[in-house]
């Protein structure tokens, strides 16, 4: 296994920025953004003029910048930015409601927030509740805001020396979905974007410097921030960046103007692209030469029919925010269609049974993995980094299995965590929205396959008095859903029910509910 030495001073925007200029790549594209082509030079002169900026307005080593933009260059300018200077970016989720962006405010004790003008009404309607927040810059040409950034980086120095940082200073944070409704900040290293590239995007999936990448997954993600930023850069290569959401028109019309070679998606993206693929009789990705999934398990017959219609292989993995990237995947010249792949070289994985021993082939047991991107634990959560962290080896409370010739195959959650298009979803917190509905006495929350093989959530609800079930409720209680948490969370479908399963003590037996959707998908399919 390789192991990955760094020198004991680094700082992570000098690896990504500073050395492709030392390379001569000064004069190529780094990043492509709807009309926007920003050079390595022009890339590497602005993250220095936003430094800058943040050091005039006081910021210094360790502090807290929060970053709630679209994926455009001046999110770029502001992460690696903040990371030149010894600050710790922090991307924040861009479909978030108002009292999500108060807690990582707050939790994070950020001192500058950048943010898009398209957002600041989100920050305005909480500003006096944000305890620690000393300074608010809005991009774009917002020229009534007391900071501009486009002001403040003409302002400062184009010129700008990388703080002497520690490999293992903290240099950004990624929030992930907490148990309770509370995220949780995963603390990443300087040196952890480092290896992420080295070993997955380089070496397992090959990565290299001609390839122009472009990923659906948004950069305040860990899977986008690796597949549409520190990847390209890594490897010289070119990032496409999309700041709006990607429909699969969106997607396919970004792939046929820039014309990448690298696509990143989620199983749930490439089933509606290959929806509106099979509508158009569409049989073309241009020059794209190998797709990337993560983020939720890859239906095998998604992929046969995507390769059958492309002739591209989608090459699935697994990743996590705490992980930072994918350590186990498919592979060029090593694909089980099906399977989540092989480990990641670089990394280990063991599979623990209920036994606490290692289990073996064959046997499902929950999936623990070392590496040297595994962040440095939890922001202020002690307890649940104790659960998670454990020594050298991260709990990923995934279930696997491994068969005898080394693939993994995931085999659900140790929790009742659901990954819906790629992102968290826990039951409790889509059903302690519906509880605040007037029409809903208590409910249980479960993920329920679709047609394609994908987890959606499912809502059983038990109404209160008074109340009766209609399909009019049922889109009431989605809406309703929609407009109190992020979109993806609501239930594609709500199923009215007497009374829910529970333990002696009064907890919903989800399980029994998951039983109960597969026995009714059973029934249907006879139908």
């Amino acid at each position: 296994m390789p192991v990955m030495e760094f020198p004991e001073r680094l700082n992570a925007a000098s690896v990504f920025i500073d050395d492709n200029i030392a390379a001569g790549r000064g004069g190529k594209p780094a990043i492509l953004c709807e009309d926007e082509t920003v050079t390595y030079d022009q890339l590497a002169e602005n993250v220095n003029r936003m430094g800058n900026a943040l050091l005039n307005l006081g910021i210094r080593i360790e502090q807290r910048v929060a970053i709630l933009m679209p994926d455009n260059p001046d999110c770029v300018y502001a992460f690696f930015g903040a990371i030149k200077v010894g600050a710790v970016a922090i991307p924040m989720n861009t479909i978030l409601m108002p009292k999500d962006y108060e807690y990582l405010l707050n939790d994070s004790r950020a001192h500058v927030l950048v943010v898009h003008p398209s957002l600041l009404g989100h920050i305005m309607e909480i500003r006096g509740h944000l305890k620690h927040l000393e300074h608010i810059i809005v991009a774009g040409d917002d020229h009534d805001a007391p900071l501009v950034m486009s002001k403040l980086m003409a302002d400062a120095s184009p010129e700008l020396e990388a703080v002497e940082t520690s490999k293992d200073d903290a240099a950004f944070w990624l929030y992930s979905s907490g148990t309770t409704g509370f995220p949780k900040g995963a603390i990443h290293l300087h040196h952890d974007m480092i290896v992420e590239a080295d070993l997955y995007a380089r070496d397992t999936i090959g990565v290299r410097e001609s390839d122009t990448s472009f990923s659906i997954a948004k950069l305040f993600f860990a899977y986008g921030l690796g597949n549409g930023l520190y990847f390209p850069l890594r490897t010289g290569g070119t990032a496409v960046l999309l700041p709006g959401r990607p429909t699969p028109q969106t997607t396919y019309d970004t792939i046929d103007k820039y014309q990448p070679t690298v696509y990143y998606g989620v199983p749930t993206s490439y089933a509606a692209m290959l929806h509106l693929a099979e509508q158009t009789d569409r049989t073309s990705l241009g020059n794209v030469r190998m797709c990337i999934s993560a983020g939720e398990p890859l239906p095998k017959p998604l992929y046969d029919k995507w390769l059958d219609r492309f002739g591209v292989h989608i090459y699935d993995g697994i990743g996590s925010t705490e992980i930072l990237h994918i350590f186990i995947s498919n592979r060029p010249g090593a694909v089980k269609s099906g399977s989540t792949g092989q480990i990641v070289e670089g990394y280990e994985a063991k599979i623990i049974g209920d036994d606490d021993k290692e289990a073996p082939i064959g046997a499902e047991g929950t999936l623990f993995i070392k590496g040297d991107s595994i962040a440095n634990g939890y922001w202020n959560k002690h307890e649940q980094t104790k659960t998670t962290f454990c020594g050298e080896w991260i709990n990923t409370h995934d279930k696997f299995s491994l068969d005898e010739e080394g693939f993994f195959w995931y085999a659900g959650r140790t929790d009742d965590m659901m990954k819906v298009s790629g992102q968290a979803v826990w039951p409790a917190d889509v059903e302690s929205i519906l509880i605040d509905h007037p029409a809903v006495l208590e409910s249980g929350v479960v993920g329920v396959a679709d047609e394609e093989g994908l987890l959606k959530p499912r809502a059983y609800v038990v109404l209160k008095d008074g109340h009766d079930p209609s399909d009019e409720l049922v889109r009431e209680l989605q809406t309703f859903v929609k407009k109190n948490t992020a979109p993806h969370k609501y239930p594609r479908s709500v199923i009215f029910v007497e009374d829910l399963p529970k333990t002696a003590t009064g907890k919903i037996q989800r399980y029994k509910l998951r039983q109960q959707a597969a026995k009714e998908g059973k029934k249907k399919k006879k139908k």
